[in-house]
């Protein structure tokens, strides 16, 4: 009897011991999640160590391109194929069937726009319905109607040569591709700041260059670290007059060199002079810089700046901002 009670209390007195352990444990991994979170969170500034190894899938995705709308609008435009003689299953369908009209190097388009019904219980009869269109200009594309109680998703496509837009600054001109079927929502605003006479507050306000971390052509190098220096020209495109609304992510390509992206859901962003793998998906890629326009963002990273830190990382400001603004091209590009 006095043995039982002896290995009950032995039993007793391990069992506290796992349980202290146990909660050791748990408070150990709960701050170190905490402080890997907390060092995350930054969305003032690009260059934080967000890096991760990219997957083959990750790879075949990326090259499989985007194909992505705006739901509740209906854009307007000459049919090229009825949508009431033509359905399919799904938005992605309906993009990809204008994007088979928009292939080769032959001439414009026959198809840039696409709008789809894809609520079964709003559209009724209608859903499934794929209207392909021809926008008069892809630049300015008619908008029929928007808001919660339109049924309707639409998306731009640019061929090539097309959706290009000129950045203007002081120190030159660059051109720059844009890319509805991957930031729809990205597009849109650039859209609306084509339309407006001036833009005022638009800016680059840090510039740092690739330092011994990146190449000429912007591909890392072996051993080096990730910066800073982080090879990108930052600013704002909040122009002074229509409130910026938050630009939802939008997240499809990776940051290369040339990529402009917004930093959080803008209106800041950046313009990468090197290949950021490590950053993986983490920024809105909405355009590129054509690769003759590199030339003016190598200038604008090569101007005299000062140090400064945000939230724990070290940047490289311009000692005088660069005003820019966003034009359309008098001719193709």
């Amino acid at each position: 009897m006095g043995r039982r009670q002896a290995d009950s209390d032995f039993g007793r007195f391990t069992l506290l011991v796992l349980l202290i352990i146990a909660a050791v444990s748990c408070c150990m991994a709960y701050l170190s999640f905490s402080v890997a979170f907390k060092g995350s969170g930054n969305t003032n500034s690009v260059g934080s160590s967000e890096r991760s190894r990219r997957s083959d899938e990750e790879d075949r995705e990326e090259e499989n391109g985007c194909c992505r709308g705006i739901e509740h609008l209906e854009l307007w435009g000459d049919a090229v194929k009825w949508g009431s003689e033509f359905k399919v299953n799904s938005s992605d369908e309906c993009c990809n069937a204008c994007k088979e009209m928009c292939k080769g190097d032959d001439g414009p388009c026959l198809c840039d726009s696409w709008v789809f019904c894809g609520n079964r219980e709003a559209c009724g009869s209608r859903f499934g319905e794929c209207w392909l269109k021809k926008q008069k200009d892809t630049l300015d594309p008619d908008r029929r109607d928007s808001g919660d109680e339109v049924i309707w998703t639409s998306g731009l496509i640019f061929g090539k040569g097309e959706g290009i837009v000129k950045l203007k600054t002081e120190y030159g001109a660059l051109h720059v591709k844009l890319l509805p079927d991957c930031a729809p929502h990205s597009v849109a605003y650039i859209l609306e700041l084509l339309a407006l006479h001036h833009c005022a507050g638009c800016q680059f306000y840090r510039a740092e260059s690739r330092g011994n971390s990146w190449d000429p052509q912007g591909n890392h190098i072996e051993h080096a670290t990730f910066g800073p220096p982080s090879a990108l020209i930052q600013g704002t495109l909040e122009a002074h007059g229509p409130a910026f609304k938050d630009i939802p992510v939008e997240a499809c390509p990776t940051v290369r060199r040339g990529s402009i992206a917004w930093v959080g859901s803008g209106p800041e962003f950046f313009i990468s002079l090197a290949n950021h793998k490590e950053w993986r998906k983490a920024y809105t890629v909405f355009g590129y810089v054509l690769p003759e326009g590199m030339e003016v963002v190598e200038k604008i990273a090569q101007l005299p700046t000062i140090p400064e830190v945000w939230n724990n990382i070290n940047v490289s400001v311009l000692e005088r901002p660069v005003p820019l603004r966003f034009l359309r091209m008098k001719g193709s590009a």
